[in-house]
């Protein structure tokens, strides 16, 4: 196995007991729980980004079996699937390169996977796997219905008198079961490449990178065949039931993935503006705020697939391939 040594198996063992002892620390700290979650995947990205697939591999299984052994393999089982693995196949994508001649490119150079795909590819992996946790918990549109009730008898100890119709609160938890998946499955999308983005300036910074920096505003976009996914997704929130869910929960990994996409692109066309810094706190604090901006950076995303493919000059270092399909 590529990379396989003594320190790249330390890494591993390191930062998979690292990453176990996260997730777990998510069950005391309940407000932060999901941080806690989202940050288990930072050394599995840091072992696989600066030490290599075989780092990476070691950290996933070594951070699985030490939540088994500290909380129940149910458990473990859930983080590897919801995070680790996903961390783990974001730094193997991460570290495969080709020569660029392959690509028409120079002779002397290496061509990188394009970041466009690894977003997508995060995209997909993460509703493969909240789609996998869904049918191990038994998750169905129920839940939804609970949270909503508990969120009426909340607001009818606030006010006596409050008194919705049956209607109404049948079409609240119509939403809110499709509201729910989507902004699950793309807070985990950002949480999950801002992960990938610390991780990758941590190993840059350590000087164990063998990606090079990249240019975000420019390079961060979505696989233009990522459209029709997102669309299908779109189309699925109206079949009602499970499919309904799916599609809401596509909507919110690969929406979250053109979001990313929308607000690189308003880096890059903002770049030597006078209203650059005033447009982009605006267009920040606007999202946290209302929908529509979000809606609209969404669309911005949609607007551009293009595909940028960093270069390096060709060493000795990248040992992994790739076809940049």
């Amino acid at each position: 196995m590529q990379n396989l040594n003594w320190t790249s198996i330390a890494t591993g063992l390191v930062a998979g007991v690292t990453a176990a002892l996260l997730s777990l620390s998510a069950n005391v700290q309940s407000t932060l729980a999901i941080f806690f979650f989202a940050g288990s995947a930072l050394p599995i990205l840091i072992a696989g980004l600066g030490w290599g697939n075989a780092s990476a591999l070691i950290a996933v299984i070594a951070g699985g079996a030490v939540a088994a052994a500290m909380a129940s393999s149910h458990f473990a089982l859930l983080i590897v699937i919801i995070t680790l693995i996903p961390a783990g196949w974001l730094s193997n994508l991460a570290n495969l390169a080709r020569p660029a001649s392959e690509l028409g490119g120079p002779k002397d150079a290496l061509a990188w996977y394009p970041l466009s795909n690894i977003l997508t590819h995060l995209a997909v992996m993460v509703t493969l796997g909240m789609i996998a946790v869904g049918a191990i918990i038994g998750y169905s549109g129920g839940l939804a219905d609970q949270m909503v009730d508990v969120m009426l008898q909340a607001l009818k100890q606030q006010e006596p008198l409050y008194n919705p119709d049956p209607a109404a609160v049948a079409q609240m938890k119509a939403i809110f079961g499709l509201a729910l998946p989507i902004v699950q499955g793309a807070l985990w999308v950002l949480l999950l490449f801002a992960s990938y983005y610390i991780a990758s300036a941590i190993v840059r910074l350590s000087g164990k990178g063998l990606r090079p920096r990249e240019n975000m505003p420019t390079a961060l976009r979505m696989h233009r065949n990522a459209i029709f996914v997102f669309l299908a997704g779109l189309l699925l929130c109206f079949a009602g039931g499970t499919p309904a869910v799916i599609g809401a929960l596509i909507c919110g990994t690969f929406g979250a993935g053109f979001v990313l996409s929308g607000f690189a692109i308003l880096h890059q066309r903002s770049r030597g503006k006078a209203w650059r810094l005033p447009a982009l706190w605006l267009a920040y604090g606007s999202v946290l705020l209302f929908l529509l901006p979000i809606l609209l950076i969404l669309v911005l995303g949609l607007t551009d697939t293009r595909r940028t493919i960093a270069l390096t000059p060709a060493g000795p270092k990248p040992e992994t391939k790739s076809n940049n399909n």
